[in-house]
């Protein structure tokens, strides 16, 4: 585990914050769930899938298109499936 200090935490919250209310509303119950046994991995998958555009992330998370190149990976696959499962 990490243990994400609370500036750590506000961070990676404001970096979640998104243009399209549905990625927000995904993306903020996955981290109310999860935030604290995120590991350094987890933060760094996580920072991938931020920096995608806001409609490539809500058809991922949508399970309308899988993850491909350099997101498809396993970690990545794990942490977008328990956004899907929320």
């Amino acid at each position: 585990m990490s243990g994400l200090t609370e500036l750590e935490r506000a961070r990676l919250r404001w970096r979640a914050r998104r243009g399209l209310l549905e990625n927000d509303l995904i993306i903020t119950r996955y981290l109310d769930a999860y935030e604290t046994q995120l590991t350094d991995e987890d933060v760094s998958a996580l920072t991938q899938l931020f920096d995608l555009g806001d409609n490539d992330l809500l058809d991922l998370l949508l399970a309308r298109t899988e993850p491909e190149g350099a997101i498809d990976t396993p970690r990545l696959r794990e942490i977008i499936g328990k956004m899907r499962e929320l």
